[in-house]
Formats: C-alpha cells, sequence, structure tokens
C-alpha cells in the first residue's frame, strides 16, 4: 500500500522510473547502428538484420497491453522487477552466447517481453505514488526521459560500436539495470488493484494478436510493399481483431481495458497527439543517421552526437509543461508544441547538401521543444482521464500508441522517401547495364558501388553518388513535407477538441 513514508520518497522513485524507462527507449534504437557489425560477424542477410531489429518492437508493442494488465491485477513493482530481470538476462545472453542471427532474434524477443512488462509499470507507479497536484510535474519529467531516451540510444549505440564491438551495445544495459533492480527493491513500494478481478485471458489473446498484427504489417509493409497480399491480409486481420476485442471488452463484466476510457475526449485526442508525434520524432530520426552518415560522411558516433540539441530542446519543454498547462491549458500548451513540430519540419525542407550544421541544429532544438510541450501535457492528459486502479492498463495504451506511432513514422516516412527516391535517382547509362536496378533499390548501396568505381580510378562513380545523394536530398525533403502537414492537422484537432484540464481525484 501507499504511505505517507512512501510519499516523502516519490522523487527518488521517480528517478529509479526514469532509469528503468531510458533502458527500454535505449534498446529499442542503440541496435541500428550496429547493422554492419552485425552483418559481417554473424553473416546474417538483410531480412535476418531486420528481424533483429524488429522482434523487440514487435513483441515490446505486441504485448503491451497484457503486461500492463497484469501488472495492475498482481503488482506494478513485481512487474517491473520481472521485466527489468528479463531484459537484462537477454541483453548477457546476446552478448556472450549469441552465435547466430536466430540466437539475435531470440534475444531480442525476450527483451521486448521484459520491456512490456517496464514500461506500464515505470509510469503507473509514478501515478500511483505522487498527489494529484504534483503529478503533471512528475508526468513530464517521466516523458522527458521517455523521449530523450531514443536520441541518447544512437549515441550511447555509436559509441559502443566505434570504441568496442556491437556485444557491448548489449552489455552496457547490464550494470544498468543492476542498479535499478537494486534500488527498486529497496524504495519503490507495491501497488494493484484495490479489489482482486477475474482475468480476462480472452481479451489478453486477443488484444496481442490485434496489436502484433498490425505492428507487424507496419514494419514490413515498406519490404513487402504496402499494397501486397501478406501486408493486406495481415493488417485487415489485426483490424478484425482489434473489433472483435472492443467488442468482447464491452460485454464481459472485468474487462482488460475498459472500452468507457474512450469516451473520453482527452484519452482519445491525448492518444493520439502522443502517436503523430511518434510518428514524426522517429520518422525524422530515421532520414537523419542516413542524412548525417551517407550524405555528409560521419561515423554512427559522430552521426549521433548530431542529435544532442533534440534532447536538449525537450528537457526543459518537458519538464516544465505542468506550469504552463496549469496556467494556458492542456489543449493549448500541446497545440502550440505540434506547431513548432511543424514549424521545424517546414524549415527543413529548405535544407540541402550544404546546409550549416548550425543551422540544422536549431531545427532539431525546436523539434525536440516542441515534442517536449506534446509528449508531456498529453500523457498527463491520458493518465487523468482513467482511475488510478487501472493505471497499468492506460500506461500501456499510453505507451502502445507511442510504440504504434513511432513504427509508423519509420514505415510510411521510409516509403515515402524511397518512392521520390527512385523517382528522382538517375543510373548513369554508361552503368545501367551493369548495375540494373540496385542503385535504385538501395541508396546505400548507390553510395557504396559509386565510392568503388571512384576509388578505382572511374570518374562515373562520382556521377553515380552525385546523383544519389540529390535523389536522397529529395527523398528526404518530401518525408519533410508529409510529418508537416500531419503535426499541423493534430495541432488542429487538439486546439479545437482537447479539454483544457481534467481534474481526477480517483
Amino acid at each position: 500500500m501507499i504511505n505517507n513514508t512512501t510519499y516523502e520518497k516519490r522523487w527518488l522513485i521517480l528517478v529509479i522510473m526514469s532509469l528503468s524507462l531510458v533502458i527500454v527507449m535505449l534498446n529499442n534504437v542503440t541496435l541500428n547502428v550496429a547493422l554492419p557489425d552485425l552483418s559481417k560477424d554473424l553473416k546474417a542477410n538483410n531480412t535476418e538484420l531486420q528481424w533483429i531489429l524488429d522482434a523487440y518492437a514487435l513483441i515490446f508493442g505486441g504485448t503491451l497491453l497484457v503486461m500492463g494488465a497484469l501488472g495492475d491485477r498482481y503488482g506494478r513493482k513485481i512487474a517491473l522487477q520481472i521485466g527489468l530481470l528479463l531484459v537484462g538476462l537477454a541483453s548477457t545472453a546476446a552478448a556472450f552466447f549469441a552465435n547466430s542471427a536466430n540466437d539475435l532474434i531470440i534475444a531480442r524477443s525476450l527483451m521486448g517481453f521484459g520491456a512490456a512488462l517496464v514500461m506500464p509499470a515505470t509510469l503507473s507507479i509514478v501515478i500511483v505514488v505522487f498527489p494529484i497536484e504534483e503529478r503533471g510535474k512528475a508526468i513530464g519529467i517521466w516523458t522527458m526521459m521517455a523521449g530523450i531516451g531514443a536520441p541518447i540510444g544512437l549515441l550511447v549505440g555509436g559509441w559502443a560500436v566505434e570504441n568496442y564491438d556491437w556485444q557491448m551495445v548489449f552489455l552496457i544495459n547490464v550494470p544498468i539495470i543492476i542498479l535499478a533492480l537494486a534500488l527498486g527493491f529497496f524504495f519503490v513500494p507495491e501497488s494493484k488493484e484495490s479489489e482482486e478481478k477475474s482475468l480476462d485471458p480472452v481479451g489478453a489473446l486477443l488484444s496481442i494478436g490485434a496489436l502484433g498484427s498490425i505492428l507487424f504489417a507496419i514494419i514490413e509493409a515498406p519490404t513487402l510493399g504496402w499494397t501486397s497480399e501478406e501486408i493486406v491480409f495481415i493488417g485487415v486481420f489485426g483490424i478484425f481483431l482489434t473489433y472483435l476485442f472492443v467488442k468482447w471488452e464491452q460485454r464481459i463484466e472485468y474487462p482488460m481495458l475498459p472500452i468507457d476510457f474512450f469516451k473520453s475526449k482527452g484519452f482519445i485526442l491525448g492518444l493520439i497527439a502522443i502517436s503523430l508525434a511518434s510518428f514524426v520524432m522517429f520518422s525524422f530520426m530515421f532520414t537523419q543517421m542516413l542524412h548525417f552518415q551517407l550524405i555528409r560522411g560521419l561515423s554512427p558516433l559522430d552521426a549521433a552526437i548530431r542529435f544532442l540539441p533534440l534532447p536538449i530542446g525537450l528537457m526543459p519543454a518537458a519538464a516544465n509543461s505542468d506550469k504552463l498547462s496549469a496556467k494556458f491549458g492542456s489543449n493549448n500548451i500541446v497545440s502550440i508544441g505540434l506547431l513548432l513540430i511543424t514549424f521545424a519540419m517546414i524549415i527543413f525542407t529548405t535544407v540541402d547538401n550544404d546546409t550549416e550544421y548550425l543551422r540544422l541544429a536549431c531545427i532539431f532544438f525546436l523539434l525536440g521543444f516542441g515534442m517536449g510541450l506534446t509528449m508531456a501535457p498529453s500523457t498527463t492528459i491520458v493518465m487523468d482521464s482513467i482511475p488510478k486502479d487501472k493505471a497499468g492498463v492506460g500506461s500501456a495504451t499510453n505507451d502502445a500508441s507511442r510504440e504504434i506511432g513511432g513504427a509508423m513514422g519509420i514505415a510510411i516516412g521510409g516509403s515515402v522517401l524511397n518512392e521520390v527516391y527512385q523517382r528522382n535517382m538517375v543510373i548513369p547509362a554508361e552503368l545501367v547495364e551493369s548495375l540494373g536496378t540496385v542503385p535504385l533499390e538501395s541508396f546505400p548501396a548507390a553510395i557504396e558501388i559509386g565510392a568503388e568505381l571512384f576509388n578505382n580510378g572511374d570518374l562515373i562513380g562520382l556521377e553515380l553518388i552525385e546523383n544519389a545523394k540529390f535523389a536522397f536530398m529529395e527523398g528526404m525533403l518530401a518525408t519533410a513535407s508529409v510529418m508537416a502537414i500531419i503535426a499541423l492537422i493534430n495541432a488542429i484537432l487538439v486546439k479545437l477538441y482537447m479539454p483544457s484540464r481534467i481534474i481526477n481525484e480517483k
């Protein structure tokens, strides 16, 4: 139970939750920069590399609702501890014993299960240990840590690969997890639903099937094609399972996710704002890692360092968004944040190959500031719309919207980038017969082939590189335009329909 002593330790508990949360967010992206080394050491093909990355996101996103509900039912602290232990053991096994791509796929899947236990538990514990008047501030700090996790993950991954090897990307989890486990054991209180209710195994299976199918379709669509039979079937199947899930939850006495939550405008608009903001952020980060490494020739670590203005902008905005929301209304602050994201993307459409980094840094800072103003108040609105007893499943719904939005951002952003790149890419006539469509299908391959030709004294390689860079920049700017439109529509919806605040004493 939560008592006065616990409340006195609430800020320390928030630090422990933030530490645990960062572990989850780091693992979403740290491995991206290690793909070349994995390909070489484990002889992994492109499909295997894709699944090494996607196994974590797919299992994590697909099981979030169930893991959040289990935390509510059996205890959020125990869910947090088991989740951290799973991530730690799987990371250790991957670093010391993985000898094939399949080994890593299994390890990353286990890490995804662990992460799905950890992330909802962190936010739900924050909700129950903080009094209502301090909850906005605490959620702002939680959101700040969630937001900076991905950029820091790129930095950590780049440092690990550049100075050590891909195994270090996994090993770096272990000491952080040991610290979080120890602190959590001594200082984090146990909390769960006030009354024991029947479990909802049918709802659990339907939610896993629905979320897993939708995420799989989103993740695989750029590879298999958005209109391919497999993607259309899996996507429709996921939507059908979602329909069945909603119908089932409406008819049983103790649903895993009460559908009544969705009658609240704050709950729905908060989830939409979080999802679409994540869409923009992850899409932008995806294109910029390619931009910095392949257009500007930076190493993974140097490229990751260029992202630092984003968390520098995000942190003060998220941490202080509660005060701004209390004064001006959550809907106004969130819509302003989304407008800042829109302006950042519009400014980015003026970037070219020779644009100085200082201008790019300002865009990153503006994007981060807008993300902070968007994500923190939206999360507060979502969590204030539900009772404390359902904090775990409410947090999981919040996290699922973030995960789906990020996956869609990478998938749709990558598809737009690829479509515009292929439309603008011109292969020199002398190379059409020997190279075929390879430079059209892969921008990195076009750069690599061009560099090899140029290094062997063939100047046509330089032309291939310049054509590929031009086509990529056109695709990147088109992606930024799409993100600007999405952020602007989101800003209008929030301004018109999101409540200015929700007071929830439950």
